[in-house]
């Protein structure tokens, strides 16, 4: 394993290329490779020589604007070995998002095709077939160094730039790693579906299987079929997910579901909850259970799992994984009491400690938000993510609500996750969303906006009918809307804060 905090993230490939050289590293069906790691390791350095001979410098940020195949991975570490950030972003966000990025960002280069009103040379894709190439000598970029910076989807706001170092991605790397049974091992075939622009896809998925000098099955794009075909032609053995993925999967005859992944042995989910139906789902038809994970951009970017404690718990994230300390805070950062019986909780879930702000201490934090390092962890290296959980008696982390999501009515909390609880038990409805609008009596009130399944009807009145009989009077939705569809990130988390600027 790469040395965490002298090391260079692409010391990585050249790790595996050494270890197995011959061992298969990448399978992208769409573009027509199949490369071994020495194969990637060639690329790679050939594509950091280019680089520098283009005039790119040590700091210097590289933006890539690809899809997530065999090209972006030589990419993303051929920036790396050459001593430069890799900014990656995605081939569809919108033309001015991506503007924006490319501004705030001040990024020399751009790999793939961009805006051409943003003024910033595009060069093309690195070439694959290319035979051994040594590493460039000179590049001591590592450890602390900044090695991605990567833009946050924006649900709180307008996307900021995370400063993650190698340090950081190198450290959560070797704490997955730590896990029993291991995410990741030298002889599994994963099936990356995620994005590997964002941090999930990166982090987890590839990252790991470099580490491991494992092979990554590449999709660029997630559809059913599509990956239970991969899933059985290359006997995949391991899924790093999110949860559109496993509703999709669970939505697949029985059989053919346990014949596409009879050779899988572990299956992941992140970046939004699971909902406990989806996991029976999955189980019952494959006997295989999801193990949950939860981290953030700023967390390098994974910090619980339900593999420390070996159960797929609906509902819960599971515990901090090595090398990760957390802890529930107040508003003032002084860690919460833990209360010994759960009827003491008022307006709050049943659990073995109060409600608190997640925070979280460990070597695989971000070094703050571009371009100073403002809003980064403190002094003594804690960092509030803007989480609200509790613990339950095993010590497993029940996420609550994002802090700013908070609703208030009269003064006392409402959990926009309650209230979407409550309301995905009506028939008829596939998705909600519980919001606070403003009330000239109350400060807030709550209004839920609703998708309803397809040949489903629901009324108002029946909505709050229902909600009455089974919340407190004040998380009771004022208002109801029905609409299409709601908005979601690219791993399919709820984007609040869009949905709140639609409703203003």
């Amino acid at each position: 394993m790469v040395e965490a905090r002298t090391g260079n993230v692409a010391d990585l490939v050249a790790a595996a290329a050494t270890a197995v050289p011959e061992h298969l590293a990448l399978v992208d069906h769409a573009a027509g490779h199949e490369l071994t790691w020495r194969q990637v390791d060639g690329a790679v350095s050939a594509f950091a020589a280019r680089l520098l001979e283009s005039g790119v410098e040590a700091g210097d940020r590289v933006a890539m604007v690809l899809p997530g195949g065999a090209a972006f991975v030589v990419t993303l570490f051929g920036v790396l070995r050459a001593g430069a950030v890799a900014v990656p972003l995605s081939v569809e966000s919108p033309e001015p998002e991506l503007r924006r990025v490319l501004t705030d960002s001040g990024v020399r280069l751009l790999v793939g095709s961009g805006p051409e009103s943003a003024g910033v040379t595009a060069v093309a894709a690195p070439e694959l077939d290319v035979a051994a190439a040594e590493a460039p000598a000179g590049i001591t970029r590592a450890g602390e160094g900044l090695a991605v910076l990567c833009y946050t989807s924006g649900t709180a706001g307008v996307p900021r730039g995370v400063m993650l170092s190698h340090r950081a991605l190198l450290a959560n790397v070797e704490q997955c790693a730590a896990l029993r049974p291991a995410p990741v091992n030298a002889t599994d075939r994963v099936l990356l579906a995620v994005p590997l622009f964002h941090l999930y896809g990166l982090g987890p998925g590839l990252l790991q299987v470099a580490a491991a000098g494992a092979t990554a099955v590449l999709m660029d794009k997630f559809s059913t079929e599509r990956a239970l075909e991969l899933c059985e032609r290359h006997r995949v053995t391991a899924m790093v997910g999110v949860p559109p993925m496993y509703q999709a999967f669970a939505g697949v005859d029985a059989e053919r579901l346990a014949g596409a992944l009879a050779s899988m042995r572990l299956l992941t989910s992140g970046a939004a909850p699971l909902p406990g139906p989806v996991l029976g789902a999955i189980r019952q038809a494959t006997g295989l259970a999801v193990f949950e994970g939860y981290g953030l951009t700023e967390t390098g970017p994974v910090l619980t799992s339900t593999l420390v404690g070996g159960v797929a718990k609906a509902g819960s994230v599971g515990r901090p994984i090595p090398g990760v300390e957390l802890r529930l805070v107040d508003s003032d950062g002084t860690p919460v009491a833990a209360v010994d019986d759960p009827d003491e909780l008022m307006d709050e879930p049943d659990g073995d400690s109060e409600t608190g702000l997640v925070s979280v201490r460990g070597a695989n934090l971000f070094s703050g938000y571009w371009p100073d390092g403002a809003g980064g962890p403190d002094k003594e290296g804690w960092f509030r993510t803007g989480d609200v959980g509790y613990l339950d008696a095993d010590g497993d982390l029940h996420l609550v609500d994002r802090a700013n999501d908070l609703i208030i009515v009269n003064g006392f909390n409402v959990y926009p996750h309650e209230v979407e609880r409550v309301l995905g038990e009506l028939d008829g409805v596939a998705e909600s969303a519980a919001v606070g609008v403003p009330d000239e009596r109350t400060g807030e009130r709550v209004k839920a906006v609703v998708v309803l399944r397809p040949g489903a009807a629901l009324t108002e009145e029946a909505v709050r009918e229902h909600c009455e009989k089974r919340l407190a009077k004040f998380k009771v939705p004022g208002v109801v809307e029905f609409v299409d569809a709601l908005p979601h990130s690219v791993t399919g988390k709820l984007r609040r804060a869009s949905l709140r600027g639609m409703l203003a």
